[in-house]
């Protein structure tokens, strides 16, 4: 299952290979029951991983400099008290 496709940023990072995804789609359910689809799926998988895999890493970095000002914070607290 993937996330929403129409948001600015799947659009911006995805935008053609979900354009070709949906060109695949329009040709019908017989075109999609065949597999004629899989290939433009699986790019759209991958581009979407991709994204996916960077939010995470920026995600993981805040988080780290969160935890490091908050024992930073906390270690003053612990010197004055």
């Amino acid at each position: 299952m993937h996330p929403h496709l129409h948001t600015e940023e799947s659009q911006k990072n995805c935008g053609d290979v979900i354009a070709a995804l949906e060109e695949c789609h329009a040709r019908g359910f017989m075109w999609k029951v065949f597999g004629n689809c899989t290939e433009a799926k699986h790019k759209v998988n991958m581009c979407l991983r991709a994204q996916r895999l960077d939010r995470t890493k920026m995600n993981r970095a805040k988080a780290k400099e969160k935890r490091e000002h908050i024992q930073k914070v906390w270690a003053e607290i612990d010197e004055n008290s």
